[in-house]
């Protein structure tokens, strides 16, 4: 079981730390590959070729820009992909669209949030693995109890 992070670039070691926080939480091996679909392509197809190999993999993508990343690697993995582009203001934000925009037959997942990249990433690895599964909610529930614990109404339960 492993996430792969895979970034397109050092600048986005930040983005990609922020994942790997939440991965780190519910203990979840993770590995940070970096690799440019558009200057590295074929170091890129090499890592995906061996990562792909490995039971129970999920890679994340980070790449901000021309996202072609995340599509590289959804036509070219069978394992799921989950698209995290950092945020950008170029463009007025509209650099993300790479990311949600691709050709029939290739659908990475896009989470915009780098904490919710690392949620689902772990969800799909979990449905192999109970006490991860368990991990999991044990998370959700955490967060939920946050909130609850600052309701102050006066018709709180």
């Amino acid at each position: 079981m492993q996430a792969v992070i895979l970034s397109g670039s050092p600048s986005d070691s930040d983005w990609v730390e922020k994942i790997v926080a939440v991965l780190d939480q519910l203990d979840v091996p993770v590995v940070k590959r970096v690799g440019s679909a558009h200057r590295v392509p074929e170091h890129v197809l090499a890592l995906l070729r061996h990562h792909d190999a490995q039971p129970n993999t999920v890679f994340i993508t980070v790449a901000g820009m021309s996202d072609a990343l995340s599509g590289l690697t959804d036509a070219n993995v069978v394992s799921p992909v989950i698209a995290c582009p950092p945020r950008s203001d170029a463009f007025a934000g509209l650099d993300v669209l790479s990311s949600l925009r691709t050709p029939p037959g290739v659908a990475p997942v896009v989470a915009l949030d780098p904490a919710n990249a690392a949620l689902a990433a772990a969800k799909i690895l979990a449905l192999g693995d109970d006490d991860l599964a368990k991990r999991v909610a044990a998370h959700q529930q955490t967060k939920a109890d946050r909130v609850l614990a600052a309701d102050q109404g006066p018709d709180r339960p």
